[in-house]
């Protein structure tokens, strides 16, 4: 698969066949990934905290907000839920700020993971202190982001935005996640 086909596969899932598991060396080597990305001024401030059992997985699910313009779908169900998940934080020890460092992080591993197979979803809606608290992650961690990993049970597909202008994603009546996205000839900017 070549990086455009790469970058188009990885979509932002969040239904996945919770049976199928992820194991601990994978979540290390995408870790690795984020790694050897980009760090501004190198400071390389990001921590990670990994997670690919059930317990673990159950004290990170209630935590997190799952899709805010599907605003009657309280998140996957028991079943459809992330195999694994990756937690990042900045170590505050190492910087006062992490600009955005968490998000190349993140597209590394979401990248590293469509090429695995695997699908997942960043997700920046996290109730911070109660998270914090339910992993008893020292205070010196800012969480700044979380990614489900997983194999994904639903469909997504990129559309045009219409005529209206809308950009927000949906789902059809089958379950299909929709993800309305702008034309290339309106984003690049002529002199």
């Amino acid at each position: 698969m070549n990086l455009r086909e790469l970058i188009i596969k990885n979509r932002s899932y969040r239904r996945f066949h919770e049976e199928h598991t992820i194991d601990a060396n994978t979540l290390v080597e995408l870790v690795d990934l984020a790694r050897h990305s980009a760090s501004g001024a190198n400071k390389q401030p990001l921590k990670f905290f990994l997670s690919a059992n059930r317990e673990t997985n159950e004290k990170i699910f209630p935590h997190l907000r799952w899709a805010g313009y599907l605003e009657d779908w309280p998140g996957p169900q028991p079943g459809e839920r992330p195999s694994a998940y990756i937690i990042i934080l900045g170590d505050k020890r190492i910087s006062d700020t992490f600009g955005v460092d968490h998000g190349i992080a993140a597209q590394s591993i979401l990248l590293g993971a469509t090429e695995r197979g695997w699908g997942g979803c960043i997700i920046g809606s996290i109730i911070r202190s109660k998270l914090q608290r339910a992993l008893e992650l020292p205070e010196h961690f800012h969480i700044l982001l979380a990614i489900a990993l997983g194999k994904p049970a639903e469909t997504v597909v990129i559309e045009p935005v219409g005529p209206d202008g809308d950009i927000k994603y949906w789902r059809d009546e089958n379950g299909v996640h929709h993800v309305p996205k702008r034309s290339l000839e309106e984003l690049i900017i002529h002199p």
